[in-house]
C-alpha cells in the first residue's frame, strides 16, 4: 500500500533488479546450469561435487559433519552420501570411537572421480565469472563470503566456517 505522494519506484525494493535476493537465486540457477553443462559427462551435481571435495580432503566424516562443511541440512547429507555411496565413490565406515556412529569415507573411485571431473568444474566456475577481470572476480568473492558469512545463522543448516570450528 502507498501513499498518495509515493510512486512505486520510491518504495525500495520494488524493481527485481535491485532485490539482491532475486539476484543471488537467479545467479544460482545460473551457476547449476553452467555447472551441468561443463560437468555434464561426469553427471554429478554441484553438492554432490562439493561432498565429494569435502571427502577428497582425507578425513572420513560422519553425516552431520559433511552437512555442515557443505552447508546443507543432514536429511540432504544423507540423500547425497547415499547416492555417491551407490556411485562406489563413498563408503561407510564404523566410528574407532563412537559404536554407534558411521563414519563417510571417499573410496579410490571417487578420489579418481573428483580427480578426473575438477578440470570441468574449474571451467564451469571460470566460465560463470568470465566477463569479471581478476579485481572484480576476486571483490565479488569477498563480498560474497561476506554475505554468506555475516547471514550463515539464518540458514536452516548453518555453515562449518574458520570462525566457528567445535
Amino acid at each position: 500500500m502507498t501513499r498518495e505522494d509515493d510512486h512505486p519506484g520510491d518504495i525500495p525494493y520494488t524493481d527485481l533488479w535491485g532485490r539482491p535476493g532475486f539476484l543471488i537465486r537467479r545467479l544460482h540457477q545460473l551457476h547449476v546450469a553452467v555447472f551441468l553443462e561443463e560437468c555434464g559427462d561426469f553427471d554429478v551435481t554441484p553438492v554432490q561435487y562439493a561432498v565429494l571435495s569435502v571427502l577428497y580432503r582425507g578425513k572420513a566424516l560422519d553425516q552431520v559433519s559433511v552437512a555442515a562443511e557443505v552447508g546443507i541440512d543432514r536429511n540432504n547429507a544423507a540423500d547425497v552420501l547415499r547416492r555417491l555411496e551407490r556411485r562406489g565413490f563413498v563408503e561407510r565406515i564404523p566410528s574407532e570411537t563412537d559404536r554407534r556412529a558411521m563414519l563417510n569415507a571417499i573410496t579410490e573411485e571417487g578420489c579418481k572421480f573428483v580427480e578426473d571431473a575438477h578440470g570441468a568444474m574449474e571451467r564451469a566456475q571460470d566460465r560463470f565469472t568470465g566477463s569479471l577481470g581478476k579485481r572484480d572476480r576476486d571483490r565479488l568473492m569477498d563480498l560474497l563470503q561476506k554475505v554468506m558469512l555475516d547471514n550463515n545463522d539464518s540458514g536452516r543448516a548453518r555453515l562449518k566456517t574458520h570462525d566457528n570450528e567445535d
